[in-house]
Parts: C-alpha cells; structure tokens; sequence
C-alpha cells in the first residue's frame, strides 16, 4: 500500500476560506447545512440518553434523517468555478474497496484542500455518520454498506490534513464491526490499515489535521490545533486498541500485550483516561507480564495502577455513604476496583515466589544448594541486561505521577529469590496485599473472592516455607495454612459450594500431608520418639487421612455408590488422594500389632483400587504414571508383610 501524501492531480489548491465557502452563492443553504450536522450530532450523542426504553433509537433514527438531508444537499452544490467533477464524483459509489492489503494504493487522487478533495470529503463523513448510526442501531449490514461507500469516496484522495482523520476512522468502524461478527482477519485488515496511515502521515506531514466535525463549520468555528491534535491521537489510540483485542484473539498473545501497552501510555500521555478503568486495564496487563517471567513490566504496570487508581479520589466515609447514594456508589466502586488491584498484586508475590521455587528445587522439591549459588552468580549480570531494557522501554506515568511510581516499584523485588530473607521480604508485600483484598472482599458478601483470597495467602505460606530450612519453622507455616482454611471448610455448604469444598479438602489433606513428612523428618533425626511426638505424628496423619476422604466422599453420588468412571477434573486428584490414604495407613504407629495389621489392609486395599481402577480404565493411566508404579509395587510387597505380621500375631497369641 503506498501512502505517500501526493501532490494534486487535478485543479488549482485553494485556502480553507475558499473551500469553506465553495457553495459562497449558497451561503444560507451551507448553513442550513452546518445547523442540520449540530443538531445530527445533539440527538445522536445527548438526546439518545433520553430515549425511552420501548423506543431506544427515536433521537438516532431522527439524526440519521438530518444526515440523509445533509448528503442530499451536499450533492446539490456546485463545486467551484474552477475546477469541474466528473460524473462518477457525483455519483453514490457502487465499486467497495478491499482494505488490508499493504501494497494497494490509496496515495493518488484529489488534494484533500482542493474543491473535489473536499467534496469527496465531506460525502465521505456523511457516509461514515450514516454507518456509525446504523451500527448504533444494531442494522449491521446498512452500517458496513455507509462506511464502504465512505473508504470508495475517499478513494478519489489522497492523504493530507484534511481527510487523514476520517480515512483513519472509518477503519477503525470497520474492524470493530468484523471483529463484533468474528471476522478477525478482516479486522485486522482495516487496523493495520489505520495504523500504516497513521505512521506514514505523521513522518510525511505531521501537522495537526481537520477533524470530522469540521467538515460542517464555518472557518471561525475551526477547532484549535491543540484540540485537533487530542482527537487525532485519540482515534489512534483507538486503532492500537482494537489491535489490541484483535491480536489477543488471534491467540498473538505478545503482540496483543505490547499493543495494550502502548495504549495505556498514550491515555496517560493524551491525558485520556478514566483514573479507575486504566488502572484496572494497567492491573490486568500485569498479569500477562506474570506469566511470561516478565517480573519488571508486570511489577511496573502494578505500581502505575495503584498510583493512577488513587487519582480516583478518597473512599467516602460510611456515614457519607449512608446520607448520599451517589457517596455509597462512590464508595463501593473506590474499595471493589482498589482491592481488585490488590488481589493482582497478591498474584504477582505469589507467581515470583513460585517461579523461584520451580528454578531451585531438587527432584525431591527440596531446596538444590548447587542451584541456588548458581543463580546467586548469574542474577547480577541479568538484572545489568534487565535495567539496560528498562532505558527502553516504554514506561507508564507524567511528571506528576512517574516519581510515585517508581517510589512504589523499589517496594517490592521483582528479582527471583534464592534466601529466605529475600523470599520473606516479597512474601510480606504479598500478605499486605491479601489484608488490603479481604477489606472488601469479606466473607460475608463475596463468599467465593474471600475463599480465593484465603487460598492465595495459603499458596504465599507455602511458596515461603520452601526457603525455609529449620523443619520446625517450615511445618509451623503449614499449620498457619490449616488455621486459615479449616474454619472455612468446616462452615462451608457443600450443597452450594461443591467445587470449592473440594478444593479446601484437598488442600487441607495436602498441607497435614506435608506437615507429616516434615514431622517425620525431625523425628527420624532422634533416637527415641517420645509418647507426644508419636500422638502428633498419629494426629497428622489422622487429620490428612480425613480431608482426603471427604473430598473423595464428594465424588461419590447421593446414594453414596463410587462412580464406574471419574470425571476429567476430578480423575488425578481422586486417585492421588487414595494413593495418599493409602500410604498414610501404612505410616500410622501403633504398639499393637492387631492395629497395625488393621492398617495395613486398609493401606492394601487402596493401592488396589488405584490399580485395579487403572486397568478397567487404562486412559487413566497417564494422569497417575508415579503413583501408579509405586501401588503396583505395594501390591505386590504388601501381603508379604501383612502374612508376616499375622503369623506373628498367632504365635503370640
């Protein structure tokens, strides 16, 4: 696509006097014609917010007949003395152009400040309000067909400040239109259309260009350059958004993220934003930065967002919020959106914490002392490359608020740990975070978001005991997890809240099931276990033992009868939980022999039915490839032990 700004191909430039008075024997028609265009845009953008509910378009349907009028009128003036129009000029255009390719041209024709420029021009605007309206009122097909006459119209021009603007607009309609029909490659035609335009004007020419409305005013009435250039950015800003979302669902998961940047910057750069919603959309950011590794952009965009949200304003008190609705609203939309933030940066804490743990565990999930002096020698020289990428990148906030920002980033690492002290310090920001979410999300209100707040402060313990090498200190985090979770599990009804319940169980059973194997660790390192260390261990074994057979209790159907075949989400955590049981059977001690043997059957018999469920259902197979190898062998060794204990048991006896 060529988008050289040429030079006239036909008739003389005139100044803008001339071009606004072309119809100067008509000076009352034009206007008649400029007050029909104000009150098209009056109804279409003020009045429409009156219309009643059983008739919802009244004011759009009355300015798309001004409009219908205004194009009538415009074909009914003279272009000028000077220069004449050919026929097909005059008429409505029937030949549609193709958008999107980059090597069509659209650079040659009309000068856009020539008399047949601004004619094609002004149709053209015309065309494009007819299709926005129509859109509006949800008659798609009559919209395409307005904004394709607008781009044929505009076809006879070449780019310049005159029609830059519209030509970039009408693609903007246009790829909201396909991509709202699930068009996206069409879509993505006429934006990047939009954006070559965009870049090529502002190389080649630069000043800033006309806007739409100001094809139907008198030249005193122009808009200042100033708020010309707003709008012009702002309709690019625009283009880059819908890039944005059309990027995303063509899966460019990273084009998508640079392109939702960029216009995050440009709203704060334009001053065009509103202070809440850029922040959530700057929060939301953050989360895809999260799952790239990209620990610096996502800890930016957070830090921009908590600075722009507080340029929302103070919460209102609770006792302006019961005198004024309008307050309470205020109010509750200030908390909501303020601890949705948050609740990303509880994410971001949580994600680094992980993230660290996945690079320096062992094959046993224990901290590789060789791992972590290794990353030790080789974050310097990363975070050397990481700053140097910092000096260019693109980075959010003005004058008034850059300083804030930064000061909020130094808060909070956004380096991999390899301590615990630099694991605590992360783990810290994230529980502040989790106190700041649960002030609004209580319990009591937004059940499931408390729920989820819990398990993420959970999920913080957990990431934090791995750094942790005194194993009393370790399993001491863990029963902060279980004070936490075991109340909530307890009140919950599963009747309502059976997904969730599972969850709790399984994470309950899984969090004694560790504080087991640390118990196990300290008492293996001493010579003698004592009658208490014996009643706890029994106890956590008990406890894991428990939540791992409610939860596999909730599988089972109201009659209580085990399903012939387990559903996808719940196949692996169901037989894990049984392989689980069935080796925390086996660990229980006991002085008596008759107990012990009771164990190990009970250990016996669930290991069987991970094999034997394994083998009517070999597609389960790969879900539980570990767990199954080891109960296949425990099959097997198992009875051997259980005939050992019960001839010792009779000989005793």
């Amino acid at each position: 696509m060529d988008t050289t700004l040429s030079t006239p191909t036909t008739g003389p430039r005139l100044s803008h006097t001339e071009i606004t008075n072309m119809a100067s024997t008509y000076s009352h028609e034009w206007r008649a014609v400029c007050d029909k265009f104000n009150n098209a845009q009056d109804l279409s953008e003020v009045e429409s917010r009156k219309d009643p509910e059983n008739d919802p378009f009244r004011s759009k349907y009355k300015a798309r007949e001004l409009l219908r009028e205004i194009y009538c009128s415009l074909k009914n003036f003279d272009v000028g003395e000077n220069e004449s129009v050919n026929d097909e000029a005059d008429q409505r255009p029937t030949e549609q152009p193709v958008d999107g390719g980059m090597e069509e041209s659209f650079g040659r024709g009309h000068c856009g400040d020539s008399p047949a420029g601004s004619r094609a021009a002004k149709l053209g605007a015309v065309e494009y309000y007819l299709g926005v309206n129509h859109v509006e009122t949800e008659e798609l097909s009559a919209g395409e067909e307005h904004l394709m006459n607008c781009m044929t119209l505009l076809e006879k021009c070449s780019i310049s400040p005159e029609n830059v603007s519209l030509f970039i607009q009408v693609r903007n309609q246009l790829g909201i239109l396909w991509a709202g029909r699930d068009e996206i490659e069409k879509a993505q035609g006429f934006l990047e259309t939009a954006e070559a335009m965009y870049i090529r004007y502002m190389k080649e020419d630069g000043q800033p260009p006309m806007d739409l409305t100001e094809f139907f005013v008198a030249e005193e009435e122009a808009l200042p350059q100033q708020e010309r250039t707003k709008r012009f950015e702002m309709a690019y800003t625009h283009t880059l958004y819908y890039l944005a979302q059309v990027y995303k669902n063509l899966e460019q998961y990273e084009k998508a993220g640079g392109y939702c940047h960029s216009t995050l910057q440009r709203q704060l750069e334009f001053n065009q934003f509103l202070p809440l919603e850029w922040a959530i959309n700057a929060a939301t950011l953050s989360q895809y930065y999260i799952t790239k590794t990209l620990y610096m952009e996502g800890r930016h965009c957070l830090s921009a967002a908590s600075v722009i949200a507080d340029l929302a304003g103070e919460v209102p008190s609770e006792a302006a919020a019961q005198e004024s609705e309008a307050e309470a609203e205020k109010r509750d939309q200030l908390r909501q959106k303020r601890a949705e933030i948050a609740r990303c940066w509880i994410k971001y804490c949580l994600n680094l914490l992980q993230d660290a743990k996945k690079l320096l565990e062992d094959n046993i999930g224990e901290l590789d002392m060789d791992r972590q002096a290794e990353l030790r020698a080789t974050r310097l020289k990363e975070e050397e490359e990481k700053e140097r990428g910092r000096k260019s990148a693109v980075l959010f906030g003005s004058s008034d608020t850059f300083d804030s920002i930064c000061g909020l980033e130094e808060k909070v690492s956004c380096v991999f740990p390899v301590d615990f002290e630099e694991a605590r310090a992360i783990f810290l920001v994230g529980q502040t975070y989790v106190n700041q979410a649960k002030e609004y999300f209580e319990m009591d209100g937004h059940v499931t978001d408390h729920i989820e707040i819990l398990q993420d402060h959970s999920a913080l313990f957990k990431a934090l005991a791995f750094f942790e090498e005194d194993l009393e200190r370790r399993c001491k985090m863990h029963k902060r997890r279980v004070d936490m979770m075991e109340p909530i599990c307890k009140d919950l009804n599963a009747q309502y809240y059976l997904l969730v319940c599972r969850q709790l169980q399984f994470e309950l059973a899984e969090t004694y099931y560790e504080m087991m194997d640390l118990k196990l660790a300290v008492a293996n390192k001493q010579d003698d276990l004592d009658a208490h260390t014996v009643k706890k261990f029994n106890h956590l074994c008990s406890s894991s033992t428990k939540f791992y057979q409610m939860f596999l209790d909730s599988v089972r159907s109201p009659e209580g009868k085990w399903p012939e075949k387990l559903e996808d989400e719940v196949l692996r955590p169901a037989l894990v939980a049984k392989f689980r049981v069935a080796r925390l059977h086996s660990r229980l001690i006991s002085s008596s022999k008759t107990i012990q043997l009771e164990n190990l059957n009970r250990s016996l018999e669930c290991y069987n039915f991970v094999v034997q469920y394994c083998k009517d259902n070999p597609e389960a197979k790969s879900a539980i490839e570990t767990e199954l190898e080891l109960s296949e062998e425990m099959v097997s060794l198992l009875p051997l032990k259980i005939n050992r204990l019960q001839a010792n048991l009779a000989s005793s006896n």
